[in-house]
């Protein structure tokens, strides 16, 4: 079985305007000692009104699942007793009048005075999926092998419609404002683990990013583990959407995994075809078209029910795939967390969003 771990992003919104609260220091000290959590499990992130927890390894849905609600429950808890909630948003919905404080870490000061907008603007919020791969050359393989269904991934997950008030009109507005960093959007493709080496080797010593944790692909070698990191997920609403995530990333690994092993030819796609289906994903989520792996546009469920053929065998192997089809007919049936968003905007105004964003301690 391949292990898999999942890390989420959450802001701390004030329960009545959800203007983010920088409270992080005492919402984390608040959780950590508490009951419900170890403190290692639960970090700060690059502004103070975000927090990060990161589940153990895990070697089943059903264990990454019980964690996050865990530690969904223990942040949650914290943070109303702190006079905050944890929202569980892509991108805040209102920012407020003042910038966010950055956490003062020597590398979160770094960023602040090399891109002083980008960071006050990174209220935004994603989800991790780190799945245990073998060896580095092996990891390499995956990464080429999954780039193209990272849209797909992308366009499910959606879950950031709203900013400054207003419907942006994409559907993972934090999508947008993430890309603005020098090295991010989708992967390119790697001739080998030397070439990945080589070109992080490159970028960290042009002077352009300080260091290699500022290598933004949407998915990439971990540094600190060993496994092939996704980051191209919205956080989610509910604990029950990460687990699918999760189980669809581990399928993914898999699978690439086991083409690798075999020696299938790996489709050459286009990077422009790549970074278009990325910004349509970011637009319109599951609303319509998407682009397949291949570039070549589909309705939106064609293309989710491709995802599942094509990890259907992973997924029956580690006995996923009861669990994983049905969050994903679900996910079809009442539309992506950006879907939510809006409805809840239009129908019950700001009111009615931040009880949906701030309702993450459950399961669905």
């Amino acid at each position: 079985m391949i292990t898999v771990g999942v890390e989420e992003e959450y802001l701390l919104v004030d329960p009545a305007t959800a203007v983010p609260a920088p409270v992080v220091t005492e919402v984390r000290r608040a959780a950590g000692v508490g009951p419900f959590a170890e403190g290692d499990e639960i970090q700060d992130e690059l502004l103070q009104a975000q927090i990060e927890v990161a589940t153990p390894v895990c070697w089943s849905l059903d264990e990454v699942g019980g964690h996050l609600l865990r530690l969904r429950h223990a942040v949650a808890t914290a943070a109303e007793a702190n006079g905050v909630r944890v929202a569980a948003t892509g991108a805040a919905p209102l920012r407020g009048g003042l910038p966010v404080p950055v956490t003062p870490a020597p590398r979160y000061l770094r960023m602040e005075g090399e891109a002083r907008q980008l960071v006050d603007e990174q209220l935004i919020c994603g989800m991790h999926v780190h799945v245990g791969v073998p060896d580095p050359e092996t990891g390499v393989a995956v990464l080429n092998r999954i780039r193209g269904w990272l849209p797909t991934l992308l366009a499910m997950s959606a879950n950031s419609p709203v900013w400054d008030r207003r419907d942006t009109g994409y559907a993972s507005w934090r999508t947008i404002l993430f890309g603005r960093w020098p090295v991010s959007g989708p992967p390119p493709h790697f001739d080998g683990v030397c070439d990945y080496e080589q070109r992080l080797e490159e970028l960290v010593e042009s002077g352009v990013i300080a260091d290699r944790g500022q290598v933004y692909w949407q998915a990439r070698l971990s540094d600190r583990y060993p496994t092939v990191e996704v980051r191209c997920l919205d956080v989610q609403l509910s604990a029950d959407d990460a687990v699918m995530f999760a189980g669809i990333v581990r399928g993914l690994v898999a699978t690439a995994i086991a083409e690798e092993k075999a020696g299938m030819p790996l489709p050459a796609v286009a990077p422009e075809l790549t970074q278009a289906a990325n910004w349509h994903a970011a637009r319109h989520g599951l609303n319509g078209i998407l682009l397949d792996p291949a570039g070549r546009p589909h309705r939106s469920g064609d293309v989710l029910y491709a995802l599942l053929r094509h990890i259907t065998c992973a997924l029956g192997d580690a006995g996923d795939l009861r669990g994983v089809s049905g969050l994903v007919h679900r996910l079809l049936r009442r539309g992506t967390p950006a879907e939510r968003q809006r409805r809840a905007l239009h129908e019950t105004g700001l009111p009615g969003l931040i009880d949906l964003v701030t309702g993450v301690s459950g399961s669905e």
